[in-house]
């Protein structure tokens, strides 16, 4: 009877980790916002892994979707110059704005207009590196555009901005303490390989293309536009 009363107990304890583990979205996001949230190294590095990944395929998401509904969906645009859905800007302004913001998480509205600015600085030195460094080679240009009122050289508009600064709440106060609750559920050593494992295959994608590009050699996009999809350049 003793044996079995320890194996009750021992049963009892294993199912009350198992729930105190799967804790709902709710409970882990209170307790991020109160900064109650211990996590080790390796939960970090995945978490940091994991929205650089995911904050660039959003951001590829965005930029179909806005010329897809542009253009009536009549054809299909490709864009980022990689063979996966990813575009790497989105994912510098991921990191920059949870570097910026995340102390501020408290305050959304000071969220919202640091991301704004920071981003949009991004946004303009990116455009003006490229354009200068290019040979006058311009990704986005927001010119002539009735909605880009008071755009800087094309590169940056207040609309733009306003986006970003949008996007950065989204980031800050849905997407992080979701990967924060994965990292919480999933085994470490799981969940570390699984980030780190889609962060390299992104940026091998991202690095390979940039090289070959700058080599003068076929990259995915010349892949695509034989396919018969449209390279969209703005």
């Amino acid at each position: 009877m003793v044996k079995h009363k320890t194996v009750g107990k021992t049963t009892r304890k294993k199912i009350q980790n198992k729930s105190t583990k799967k804790r709902k979205f709710r409970a882990v996001y209170r307790d991020y916002m109160d900064g109650k949230i211990r996590l080790d190294w390796h939960q970090k590095i995945g978490i940091f892994c994991l929205v650089v990944v995911i904050s660039g395929f959003a951001g590829w998401v965005w930029e179909f979707l806005l010329q897809e509904i542009s253009e009536g969906f009549r054809e299909i645009y490709i864009k980022g110059g990689n063979l996966l859905p990813w575009i790497n800007i989105y994912a510098y302004g991921a990191v920059l704005t949870i570097v910026l913001t995340y102390k501020l998480r408290k305050k959304p509205a000071l969220v919202f207009v640091v991301a704004a600015i920071a981003t949009g600085l991004l946004e303009w030195f990116a455009g003006w590196a490229v354009y200068t460094f290019g040979d006058g080679t311009r990704y986005w240009n927001y010119t002539g555009k009735w909605w880009a009122i008071g755009n800087i050289d094309g590169f940056v508009c207040p609309a733009s901005a306003i986006a970003f600064g949008l996007g950065a709440l989204v980031l800050i106060y849905v997407l992080l303490p979701f990967c924060i609750k994965l990292a919480l559920e999933m085994k470490k050593k799981v969940f570390l390989t699984l980030s780190i494992t889609l962060l390299v295959v992104v940026l091998v994608d991202d690095i390979t293309n940039l090289t070959l590009k700058n080599l003068g050699l076929p990259t995915a996009m010349n892949l695509y536009e034989d396919l018969g999809f449209k390279l969209l350049h703005k």
